[in-house]
C-alpha cells in the first residue's frame, strides 16, 4: 500500500494534480481533434403502454459534484499502477498538439480506461465515491472535458431510480450482479463457480422465482376472468328478475318470456364456467404457495452458506464475468466502425436533453414503443400473454444502435427477463431503442419456434419472404431495419416496407387498437389488413 503524507494523500494521488495548466484544469488547445457529424435530430417520445408516466425527467438543481477541483484526483485515488498508466496516457492526449500523437494516445487509453472500470466495478457491492461513480456510470473522467453547459445537464440527471423500472445504470447494474439480486448474463463459455452447490442452488432459487412470477401472473388473469363471468352472471340475473305485470293478474309478475328462459340457459354455463374457473383458482393457489415455500427453504439454504464470510455473500467472480460481458456489449453499440472512444467528451457529445440515455428518458422511450407495438415485451405462459418489460442496461458510449444480449434467462425461459443494451450517447435514443426491441422481438420469436424457427411464426414467414427475394447477408439485420420503418412510418400510415412484410408484421407484430383504427381509414392496404383480422377472428369463433 501506499505511503501517506502528513495531509492524507498518497504520492500517487499527488500525481494526479500535474493535468492543471488550462481552462477547467485541462491544458489548452484542442483537446480530441477529430470532428463527427452533427447528430440527427430527436424523435420525441411518450405514450403510456404498461409504464406509469414519466413526470420529472431531470433534477431542478443540479448537485456540485462536477464543480470540485479534486473531483479528477478523487475518481482515480486509490487505483494503483492501472491509475498511473491511465493518467500518464491522459496527460499525454490532454497535452499533446500532433494528430498522429492525439490518435495514438485515444488508441492507447481505451485498453486502460476500461482495465480502471472493471477496478471500479468490483467496489459497487460496497460503497464508490459520487466521483468514481460517475467515472463508471458516465464515463466522466474529467470535468473539464465537458463544456460547462454540459456538466450542468449531466449533474441534474436523476441519481436513484424513483420509478422502480428495470433500467440499470452500470454502477447499479454490477452491485446487483455482486449481491446476487441479478442474474448474471449469459456468456457461450459460462464461467467457473465457487461451489457447485451455491450455483445449483442458485439455480433452483431462480427457477423458483420464475415459477413465483409466472404464478403471481396467472392468479391474476384468472381472477380477472372470474370478475368478468361474475358480473355477466349478475348482469343475467337481473334480466330474469325482471317481471312485468301479469295480463290477467297484474298483482303478479308475468311469465318468463322467450329471451329470458334463454338467458336461464345462460346462467347454466356461465356457472359451469365459474364452477372450472374455481378449480383452476385452487391450483393456481396451491402452486403459488408452493412456490412461496421453495422459494422460503431455497433462501434459507443460500443465507446459511453465505454466513461463511463476505467472499461468499459478494460474488467477485460473478462481476468480473459480468464485467467482460458488459464491455462486449459496449463494442456492439459501437461497431466496427464507430467511436470506440470510452471518455465522455463535449467533442464527442450530440445529444440534446431528451436524447440523452438517461433512466428517464429511456423508460419514455419504451413507453411510446409500447403505445404503438402493444406486445413488444409479451410473452406466453400456460397460454396466457405475460408482459415481462426487459432488463435495459445503459453504456456510456457513443454507440448508436441497441442490441439485444439475450431474449430470456437459460434456467427460466418461461417468466425470467430478457436483457438489452443502449448506448447513452446516441445520435438517435428513439433509433437505439428500437433497434434493441427488434433485435428481442427476433430472439424471443426464434426461441419460440425452436427448429422450426424458418418455417413457422414471426420468423419463418419472415425469412421465407428474405428467400424469395434472394437477400444475401444477415437477416436480423434486415428485420431490424424493416421494423424501425415499421414503428415510424407504417404507423403513421407511410408505406415504407415491403408489401408481403407488411402482412407479416401486421399479424405477428400488431399495431394497437386506436391505431389499426386510424390506419384502415387512411388507406385501402391497411383497410384490407383490418378486414383479415376480422375474418380471422370470425373464424376462431
Amino acid at each position: 500500500m501506499a505511503e501517506k503524507n502528513e495531509a492524507g494523500a498518497s504520492p500517487e494521488d499527488e500525481q494526479l494534480d500535474e493535468t492543471a495548466g488550462g481552462p477547467d484544469g485541462l491544458p489548452g488547445g484542442d483537446l480530441l481533434g477529430d470532428e463527427i457529424p452533427d447528430a440527427v435530430a430527436d424523435s420525441e417520445a411518450g405514450g403510456t403502454g404498461g409504464f406509469a408516466p414519466v413526470t420529472k425527467h431531470f433534477e431542478p438543481q443540479g448537485h456540485k459534484t462536477f464543480d470540485d477541483p479534486a473531483y479528477y484526483k478523487n475518481a482515480l485515488s486509490g487505483g494503483g499502477e492501472t491509475v498511473q498508466r491511465l493518467h500518464g496516457i491522459f496527460q499525454k492526449l490532454t497535452q499533446t498538439k500532433d494528430p498522429k500523437d492525439r490518435t495514438l494516445f485515444r488508441q492507447q487509453i481505451i485498453s486502460v480506461f476500461w482495465t480502471y472500470l472493471g477496478t471500479l466495478a468490483r467496489q459497487t457491492v460496497l460503497t464508490l465515491s459520487d466521483a468514481k461513480k460517475f467515472v463508471l456510470r458516465f464515463g466522466i473522467l474529467h470535468p473539464g472535458m465537458l463544456t460547462p453547459e454540459h456538466r450542468k445537464l449531466f449533474s441534474t440527471i436523476i441519481i436513484d431510480n424513483i420509478s422502480n423500472e428495470p433500467v440499470y445504470y452500470l454502477d447499479e447494474w454490477f452491485a446487483g450482479v455482486g449481491r446476487g439480486e441479478v442474474t448474471p448474463s449469459t456468456t457461450d463459455e459460462g464461467r467457473p463457480t465457487r461451489s457447485n452447490s451455491d450455483a445449483h442452488l442458485k439455480e433452483l432459487l431462480d427457477k423458483a422465482q420464475g415459477k413465483l412470477e409466472g404464478a403471481r401472473s396467472l392468479l391474476a388473469s384468472k381472477d380477472q376472468e372470474r370478475t368478468s363471468a361474475e358480473k355477466m352472471l349478475q348482469s343475467r340475473v337481473d334480466a330474469v328478475s325482471a317481471h312485468a305485470p301479469a295480463a290477467v293478474y297484474p298483482q303478479v309478475g308475468d311469465r318468463y318470456s322467450e329471451a329470458q328462459r334463454k338467458v336461464l340457459a345462460e346462467i347454466q354455463d356461465v356457472s359451469k364456467a365459474l364452477l372450472k374457473t374455481d378449480r383452476e383458482l385452487d391450483v393456481l393457489l396451491r402452486d403459488f404457495e408452493n412456490a412461496q415455500r421453495d422459494i422460503a427453504t431455497l433462501k434459507g439454504k443460500v443465507e446459511q452458506g453465505a454466513a461463511g464470510g463476505a467472499e461468499t455473500a459478494l460474488d467477485m467472480g460473478a462481476i468480473d464475468a459480468e464485467f467482460q460481458t458488459i464491455r462486449q456489449m459496449a463494442k456492439m453499440t459501437v461497431g466496427r466502425q464507430g467511436n470506440a472512444f470510452p471518455i465522455l467528451s463535449s467533442e464527442y457529445y450530440r445529444c440534446m436533453p431528451n436524447g440523452l440515455g438517461t433512466r428517464e428518458n429511456i423508460i419514455s422511450v419504451l413507453s411510446w414503443i409500447e403505445s404503438i407495438d402493444e406486445e413488444a415485451y409479451f410473452r406466453v405462459y400456460k397460454n396466457k400473454p405475460m408482459r415481462i418489460v426487459p432488463y435495459v442496461i445503459l453504456l456510456p458510449t457513443y454507440g448508436d444502435l441497441g442490441v439485444c444480449w439475450e431474449p430470456y434467462e437459460r434456467a427460466n425461459k418461461a417468466t425470467s427477463r430478457g436483457r438489452i443494451a443502449i448506448p447513452m450517447y446516441p445520435k438517435n435514443l428513439t433509433v437505439a431503442l428500437l433497434s434493441a426491441v427488434a433485435d428481442l422481438r427476433w430472439q424471443v420469436a426464434k426461441e419460440k419456434a425452436s427448429y422450426y424457427w424458418m418455417e413457422e411464426g414471426l420468423t419463418g414467414n419472415y425469412y421465407q419472404w428474405f428467400a424469395k427475394q434472394k437477400l444475401k447477408g444477415d437477416i436480423k439485420w434486415y428485420f431490424i431495419q424493416d421494423y424501425l420503418l415499421w414503428m415510424t412510418k407504417e404507423s403513421e400510415g407511410t408505406q415504407k416496407v415491403d408489401k408481403e412484410v407488411r402482412g407479416i408484421f401486421w399479424r405477428f407484430m400488431p399495431f394497437t387498437r386506436p391505431i389499426k383504427e386510424k390506419l384502415k381509414d387512411r388507406n385501402l392496404i391497411y383497410q384490407e389488413l383490418y378486414q383479415r383480422d376480422l375474418n380471422r377472428a370470425m373464424s376462431d369463433l
